[in-house]
């Protein structure tokens, strides 16, 4: 059992790397002096956007984004109970819009930089066994900040802008399943306070699982509701600054784990929005390299 769980816990220190995907923080915990560091690469495309009321086909002025991003991600158990996390992402934004339109609104097809620093700190507060089985509850807080100086306040340009430049204060709680042969559930809830006019944010996500000895296997749905002080898109009270939104959210996914050596191991997934607000109806794809110590 503890084999199995020290593979899942690798693995599911990688997921939090990915762009907008799933929790900067996972269920695993690390024990002391051990670590996980993670060098990912994530894509996602979208030619639709769910704004207010409707769906629309096609982005405003872009017609279609891309989004990539390369993430260095670290997590360290400082204690058996105690770990922290530090994410850096950079990110690279590309639009389709015509050299016309580019031209005649002195807009830019792409917005590329490190976008925000994330540093999360972890603690167990209580661990119960269930016959074979454990259940643990786990406390994060979190604060994710600016690194580089990407714009926002743009009008219509901000709508490839690589983020909201906001610094924001994360607190959640997790409750985490795992059973003896394997399958684990885990289940989060938090609160994000934001800066700058962006919307506070109530979190949440779902995860089912299979940690095995040779693989690992999960599905999860993770949300995000936005406080109703924000404004929609082209709604009453949009002044053209994007990270005013009110930005809600529901994204699926799978995501997929091989041990290669001792220690090193390869990751894969996807994931889509099947739902949301103001934002873009994207599926993404990933790729990534763990190394644990």
């Amino acid at each position: 059992m503890k084999m199995k769980f020290k593979l899942a816990a690798t693995f599911c220190l990688f997921l939090p790397a990915l762009i907008m995907a799933q929790s900067s923080v996972s269920g695993f915990m690390k024990n002391k002096g051990e670590g996980t560091a993670v060098l990912s690469y994530y894509q996602e495309k979208y030619d639709e956007v769910f704004l207010v009321p409707n769906e629309i086909d096609g982005v405003p002025v872009f017609n279609e984004v891309t989004l990539t991003s390369i993430s260095l991600y670290t997590e360290f158990g400082v204690t058996d109970r105690l770990n922290v996390i530090v994410d850096v992402p950079y990110i690279r934004a590309e639009g389709d819009a015509s050299e016309q339109v580019l031209k005649n609104n002195g807009f830019e097809n792409e917005r590329k930089g490190l976008q925000d620093l994330k540093v999360y700190l972890k603690y167990k507060i209580h661990g119960f066994d269930l016959g074979n089985n454990q259940l643990n509850l786990i406390g994060s807080l979190g604060i994710e900040t600016p690194l580089g100086d990407y714009e926002v306040n743009e009008g219509l340009q901000s709508i490839i802008a690589i983020g909201n430049h906001a610094t924001s204060y994360n607190a959640m709680g997790i409750a985490m399943f795992k059973t003896n042969f394997g399958l684990f559930t885990s289940g989060q809830i938090g609160y994000s306070l934001r800066g700058d006019e962006v919307p506070n944010a109530l979190l949440s996500q779902l995860k089912l699982g299979y940690a095995g000895k040779d693989f690992y296997a999960d599905v999860f749905i993770a949300n995000q509701l936005s406080d109703k002080d924000g404004v929609d898109i082209l709604g009453e009270g949009f002044q053209g600054y994007f990270p005013a939104t009110r930005v809600n959210y529901t994204r699926v996914g799978v995501n997929a784990y091989v041990p290669v050596v001792s220690g090193i191991g390869i990751t894969g997934g996807a994931s889509s929005y099947v739902e949301g607000r103001n934002l873009g109806k994207a599926t993404g794809f990933y790729g990534g390299l763990a190394y644990s110590f």
